[in-house]
């Protein structure tokens, strides 16, 4: 199941010429595929795009009612390789995942559709998260799309322009015989609007009819000589052609009236500059501004002719270009140089050279441009955003950083604390991490992992800690990242170099970080998809034999006996541990609708809670230190004989039990207790209840009776 579900959205997919469709970002793109006949789609899912994914699997009913075709790729190189369709045949095809991560996967058949080029329009969507937003290296996906020759799309972050941004690249695709990349952002995906829509439109060849009249030709195939064939029809054919296109169709635009100064923009940061010109006086909430804007909705290639009729007249113009290097400026003050123009190029230096442009940054980069160039444009007083709040301490020294973590119940908890437990017992272990939500017990409370190389590469970064020592090396792997690069580049590649390393493929049935979508060992029932494939059944597959399956990871004695047994046995070859529970967040998305429902039905539900006795609590806090759950945290007590606060559960508690077990495990004290919450219950619990309150309460009044008592002297 995935994060959120789309359905109701999917409806307003089926509007027509004449309508006005409402809604984000990521359904304007799916509709805008609709409307321009693409034939295939696919992709990967990952921020900021796994809402498309997501979208596109809800609406496969449409899809197929329509002729595309759907598909959910193993991998962002699988989904690139689907772009192979348009390489022979006149079919539109697209595929989404995110940048730059996702090209870099992708890169292999990226390079190879751009060298041989392609008949129909081939898109790929890419998911563009530079910034504080992003949880991966900073990079950008313009440098591949110079270095392999893919014209890359920005268009500004309204809806009307991401649609339009569609269709163009589609006619572009098919112009210049090259694939296209359209790049959106966090705020593009997720922006709400309005746009007029149109009918969607079957495929004019769908790939069902293409299968019926195959085609072939070796002057597409990427081998010499034809490979250096295609390097010339780049830079002789394709190249003017694209600048030709982009010229005479009016892909980038041009806004406000003739002066001496102007901006460069790419289009996606068009929305922050025109609002810093707002704030400067310099332009209306409505787009309407003094500074001429040149707004690059195409980012490659540049059109020179274009940028100089432009700068013609100007004496100071501005590039503002998030992200580094700065590609966009060296390529325009290339252009001035070559056509002896007298024009100052600024950009990185007005702006910082690398980090996100924020509204701030936007503000006073335009600011710091004009009080050079022109001065005189400026307000005689230049109020800066959110001058009338007060300033902010700096908080850095007394509050605490809250980095990312494990949620409240989340099954991986206790993996992690069973680790710590075999490393106070063998020692420290050079430990490989991966991408996924199990990258968190690199931060407190586990400090467990220190790197991570990709998306599936955990055990192979260990390949050359491999070659025996003192300790084996430890590998983490999400089954997410298990199918989508693990298997065979990690698990293929240890048991081929016979590995004696370890590897715990921690598996919550979902690739839960982008959002739970369905992987193949999923135990979801799914109508279109094939799940319920053991991972520890591939395992073997590939070879490796010493195998153990944990299917309750809150098990924290069990996880920490097999853990011990993999870094101690004397078999040889790779150890693997499959440790499988469900992910917390998915289980409470399927299970509390179904509780609250049955509760409002009038039917009996238990619901399972923890706490903590406070009369046993030693105050040590070691649970805090190995559980490191959200719920769990500190209160203190009136009791004058206790300083030290004890240990507490709130409210947002799943009852997992991982407390409990990890208290248990590391023989902790025995403070954690479990009551069952009984919804609707029967009328002979109810008796059975108000008579034990009774008792209790006589005890307790007894007790407070003999209790010695400390009263002030007036």
């Amino acid at each position: 199941m995935a994060e959120r579900s789309f359905k109701a959205e999917v409806e307003h997919l089926r509007l027509g010429d004449g309508g006005t469709f409402t809604g984000e970002g990521i359904l304007a793109l799916t509709k805008a595929l609709l409307e321009n006949g693409v034939g295939y789609v696919g992709g990967y899912q990952g921020a900021p795009i796994s809402h498309l994914m997501d979208v596109l699997a809800d609406a496969q009913d449409l899809l197929g009612e329509l002729g595309v075709r759907y598909e959910a790729n193993a991998n962002e190189a699988a989904a690139a390789a689907m772009l192979a369709a348009s390489v022979h045949y006149p079919i539109r095809g697209a595929v989404t995942f995110k940048g730059p991560v996702g090209v870099n996967v992708a890169s292999d058949a990226l390079a190879n559709l751009a060298s041989s080029g392609v008949t129909g329009g081939a898109l790929v969507i890419v998911g563009e998260d530079y910034g504080e937003g992003s949880s991966i290296m900073q990079e950008r996906s313009h440098a591949f799309a110079m270095k392999s020759q893919f014209w890359l799309l920005d268009p500004r972050p309204n809806l009307p322009s991401i649609v339009k941004a569609v269709g163009d690249s589609f006619a572009l695709s098919e112009a210049t015989n090259t694939p296209v990349m359209l790049m959106v952002r966090i705020r593009s995906c997720h922006v709400t609007g309005q746009f007029a829509t149109r009918d969607n439109q079957r495929p004019k060849l769908s790939v069902k009819d293409a299968l019926s009249a195959p085609r072939s030709d070796f002057n597409r195939v990427v081998l010499p000589p034809m490979s250096y064939v295609h390097e010339q029809d780049k830079i002789k054919n394709r190249w003017p052609a694209a600048q030709a296109f982009i010229k005479a169709h009016g892909l980038n635009e041009v806004f406000g009236p003739d002066a001496k100064v102007g901006i460069v923009v790419q289009g996606g940061m068009y929305n922050g500059t025109i609002r810093a010109l707002q704030r400067l006086g310099l332009a209306d909430i409505f787009g309407e501004t003094q500074v001429p804007l040149y707004v690059l909705n195409v980012t490659y290639p540049l059109v020179p002719d274009e940028f100089l009729a432009f700068a013609a007249g100007k004496d100071h113009l501005l590039v503002i270009e998030e992200g580094q290097p700065e590609f966009i400026e060296q390529a325009l003050g290339a252009i001035l140089y070559r056509a002896e123009a007298h024009v100052k190029l600024h950009g990185k230096g007005a702006f910082p050279m690398a980090g996100e442009y924020t509204g701030t940054v936007m503000f006073q980069g335009i600011e710091a441009f004009l009080k050079t160039a022109a001065p005189g444009m400026l307000p005689a007083v230049v109020r800066a955003p959110n001058a009338d709040k007060p300033q902010i301490p700096d908080l850095s020294k007394t509050v605490p950083i809250r980095p990312p973590g494990f949620c409240t119940g989340c099954p991986e908890r206790p993996i992690f604390a069973a680790m710590k437990l075999v490393e106070q017992e063998l020692g420290k272990h050079q430990i490989a991490a991966d991408i996924g939500c199990h990258l968190f017990a690199s931060l407190p409370p586990f400090e467990i992992g220190g790197a991570t190389m990709g998306y599936g590469l955990g055990p192979a970064a260990n390949g050359a800690f491999d070659g025996g020592g003192a300790r084996r090396p430890i590998a983490i792997i999400g089954d997410g990242g298990f199918w989508h690069n693990g298997l065979s580049s990690s698990f293929t590649n240890m048991a081929f170099n016979k590995s004696d390393g370890v590897a715990i493929v921690v598996d919550n049935y979902y690739s839960a970080a982008t959002g739970g979508q369905d992987n193949m060992s999923s135990r979801a029932d799914n109508t279109t998809k094939s799940t319920k494939n053991p991972i520890s059944k591939a395992l073997k597959g590939v070879g490796i034999d010493w195998v153990r399956q944990i299917d309750h990871t809150y098990d924290v004695g069990k996880m920490r006996d097999t853990l011990r047994e993999a870094l101690t046995t004397n078999t040889p070859g790779p150890k693997v541990i499959v440790a499988s529970s469900e992910c917390m967040l998915n289980k409470q998305r399927r299970e509390k609708p179904l509780r609250v429902a049955a509760i409002k039905a009038g039917r009996r539900v238990e619901a399972p809670r923890f706490g903590v006795d406070e009369d046993i609590c030693t105050g040590d806090h070691a649970c805090i230190r190995l559980s490191g759950c959200p719920s769990l945290s500190l209160k203190r007590l009136d009791d004058p004989l206790r300083d030290d606060p004890v240990a507490s559960i709130d409210q947002s508690c799943v009852g997992c039990g991982n407390c409990g077990e990890v208290a248990d495990a590391a023989i902790l004290c025995p403070s954690f207790y479990r009551a069952d919450v009984v919804h609707n219950p029967r009328a002979w619990e109810q008796r059975l209840s108000a008579f034990r309150l009774r008792i209790i309460g006589r005890l307790q009044a007894r007790r407070a009776a003999r209790r010695l008592s400390f009263e002030v002297a007036p």
